[in-house]
């Protein structure tokens, strides 16, 4: 149904458009950014991946000459969605090959995410990566809005947000995330991503936007992990820091591949991690969440 229906077309790239507005830098005195949230999407907080993606430009508008390799960052406190935020950026060092930045990002003098941020001017050669996992092409997966759609009517209003205000990318998935009604289960799970149109040739901006989409679904490989079950409703969390390592240049209009898995799980803490592959199989980048998971059944 979804696949001759052209609304999810439409809202996602309504999404795009606020994205790339929440990453429009405006310049707030020296080596500081003024910046707004996407709309709509989290009326209660700020999603992580977009304090990653500014962090990210922000830094690097002060990097010339070398590509973002690294980002590592804490999440300090959820975000406000209606504030705007100043991202005050620290040049620690710049070397001959490696510069190295340190973002915060501030809402009210409040810092809701530390990053540091590396840049590489990089060689090509070697390169010497694994092979991408064995997975249907994205256009035999549906939409992660199927999904959505597929809950039974009880559950309907869990998933609406996912086909009223989704993401701005075009995620393909063969099996549901719990909060979608997936099951419970161990070892990997692959879905695929790309933006819904053409961004143009920024390289810091497309690195950005592989940032912020990498946050997407590794809190839920924790939930699917839980001795305790998976299912809509059945766990709060947030997470507590990210990391990413950029391979290589990424061009994200194009698809992803992003592999998951749930390393561990002790106490309330879960270590995840994910790795993202081209469509020729070449790893872009590799990345790791560490999350907060409490069952609401036992809290």
């Amino acid at each position: 149904m979804l696949e001759h229906d052209n609304r999810p077309e439409r809202t996602m790239l309504a999404s795009l458009d606020g994205l790339l507005a929440a990453l429009r830098l405006q310049p707030d005195g020296d080596d500081r950014f003024r910046v707004p949230s996407e709309p709509g999407r989290h009326p209660d907080r700020v999603f992580g991946g977009q304090l990653l993606a500014q962090a990210l430009l922000a830094a690097s508008a002060t990097v010339t000459g070398k590509d973002p390799h690294a980002l590592h960052a804490a999440f300090v406190e959820a975000g406000a969605p209606d504030r705007p935020a100043t991202l005050a950026v620290d040049r620690v060092r710049d070397g001959r090959s490696v510069a190295t930045r340190r973002v915060t990002v501030l809402q009210e003098d409040r810092p809701r995410l530390v990053a540091i941020v590396l840049f590489h001017a990089n060689a090509t050669e070697p390169d010497v990566c694994g092979p991408a996992p064995e997975t249907p092409r994205p256009e035999e997966l549906p939409l992660i809005q199927h999904w959505a759609h597929e809950l039974p009517a009880e559950q309907q209003e869990l998933g609406r947000s996912w086909i009223d205000r989704p993401p701005p990318l075009e995620m393909r998935i063969g099996e549901a995330p719990t909060f979608l009604g997936g099951p419970s289960a161990s070892g990997t799970r692959s879905h695929w991503m790309r933006l819904p149109r053409d961004v143009g040739e920024d390289r810091a901006l497309h690195a950005a936007l592989l940032a912020y989409a990498s946050d997407f679904l590794l809190m839920d490989m924790a939930f699917r992990a839980h001795p305790d079950g998976s299912g809509p409703g059945k766990f709060t969390g947030f997470s507590l820091d990210h990391a990413i390592w950029l391979h290589r240049p990424v061009r994200f209009d194009r698809w992803h591949l992003h592999t998951q898995e749930a390393l561990a799980i002790v106490g309330d803490r879960g270590l995840t991690r994910g790795a993202v592959h081209d469509t020729d199989g070449r790893l872009v980048a590799s990345v790791a969440q560490e999350v907060l998971v409490r069952p609401l059944t036992t809290r």
